[in-house]
């Protein structure tokens, strides 16, 4: 019986310390990818402030490019629900007008690569 407690206290022991190196190892290994990862917060990179402003404003359309415009522009509109529908009608086809001139761009580009890659598929059989 005495031989059977033995047994299991140092059982119950080896399978602590089996435990205690396994968790000091992973604190360790936390430690050195804390400190030795380089994060930025981003707060104070104000060029990528600029360059997402730059990006708002590139383009001429008339309509709001920003929520706070979107609700300036409807409380311009607020008392005639006619004039605020017109609005948004025109802002959608300006919308609309941009996304698919986009859309064509891409288009263009993609089926440019994707003759491009064809021709050069065909070298490299021939080759």
């Amino acid at each position: 019986m005495i031989n059977l407690i033995s047994r299991t206290i140092s059982q119950i022991s080896s399978l602590l310390k089996g435990l205690q190196i396994k968790g000091f190892l992973a604190v360790v290994i936390v430690g050195f990818l804390v400190l030795t990862t380089n994060v930025s917060d981003g707060q104070n990179d104000k060029g990528l402030k600029e360059r997402v402003r730059e990006q708002v404003e590139q383009n001429d359309a008339q309509r709001p490019k920003t929520v706070g415009q979107w609700f300036k522009d409807a409380r311009e509109t607020e008392g005639s629900p006619g004039e605020r529908l017109q609005k948004i009608g025109q802002q959608s086809g300006e919308a609309f007008k941009e996304f698919g001139s986009g859309y064509v761009e891409g288009a263009q580009k993609t089926a440019g690569d994707v003759g491009d890659s064809a021709a050069r598929t065909g070298e490299k059989i021939l080759n």
